[in-house]
Formats: structure tokens, sequence, C-alpha cells
């Protein structure tokens, strides 16, 4: 029963991630901080050898460094750079290209679907979702949460800890 909680955390962090990015257009602190306590409490559950958990960080460590210099520019936001390096601590060096594929094909079709919308006229009652008058203003945002979560529950079942978790 505990195992069946712990597989679907993931799956409801990233959920919860995609929906705050666009109906808000942030993603919460606590969210990336939940995954990484959680991958820590899964992985020391799980019997995963220290070596391992390492290499997770450095891989969470590293994307999170990338991340933060196309937050400096402004090319991603905060709540982005943050999640996608958190998301990189679970899936680790093994599916980090295959994550990155997954989101960035996320990405370009969060895009274009962003782009059909910034043109579409509103009614009035709509303007008051805060993502829907971001993009009827034609401001240049773009939830990239909800591309880094598609792409973390795409790939979550190829991971260690779904490995571990399912194994139970």
């Amino acid at each position: 029963m505990l195992q069946n909680f712990a597989l679907i955390l993931f799956p409801t962090l990233m959920v919860f991630a995609a929906l705050s990015d666009l109906l808000t257009m942030t993603i919460p602190n606590r969210v990336s901080l939940v995954l990484i306590s959680l991958y820590f409490i899964l992985a020391v559950w799980l019997g995963s050898d220290w070596r391992v958990i390492g290499f997770h960080v450095l891989a969470g460590v590293a994307v999170l460094a990338i991340a933060l210099l196309a937050y400096a520019p402004g090319w991603i936001g905060g709540g982005d750079a943050k999640l996608v390096g958190a998301i990189a601590l679970w899936v680790g060096w093994e599916h980090l290209l295959d994550f990155g594929l997954m989101a960035s094909l996320a990405g370009g079709l969060v895009t274009l679907a962003v782009l059909v919308v910034a043109s579409l006229d509103f009614s009035p009652g709509l303007h008051e979702l805060p993502f829907v008058r971001l993009l009827a203003k034609k401001v240049n945002c773009v939830p990239y949460g909800v591309a880094l979560a598609i792409g973390g529950l795409l790939i979550y079942p190829q991971t260690e800890i779904w490995r571990g978790l399912s194994a139970l």
C-alpha cells in the first residue's frame, strides 16, 4: 500500500507543477523542495547505493546550474530552473538525455499551443484568468513547466525509483 502511494507522488507533483505554471505562470518553490526531499527519502528507503545517489545529485546540480545560466538573462523562469533541476535529480544521468528530448518536444507543442491561444480573441470573462490575460497581451510567456512535467512523466517509468517501487 505504501509503495503504491509512493509511486504516485512524482506524477502528482508533476501535474501540480504543470497546472500551477499554466494557471499562474509560477511554479511554487515547495514543489521542487518536495521533489528533492522525496527523492532522498525514497532512494534511501529502497536501499539505493550512495554512489548512485551521488551521481543523481551531480545530475541535478549540473542541470540546475545550466538552468540558472538560462534564467539570468530571462530565457526561462526561476520556477522552471528549479523544477528541471529537481527532475534531473530523479532521472539521473542515465535518463537525462531522454528526459531532455521529451521535454523539448513537449515544449515545442506547448509553444505552438501558446501561439495559437495568443492569436484568439477571448470573451471578457476569460480575461480574469492570469494566463489568458498574459497571452491576450501577447506577452512573450510560455508556461514551460508544462513541458518539463510532461517530459518528467514520460521518463518516470524508466527511472530507478519507479523500478524499485514497482518491485516491492
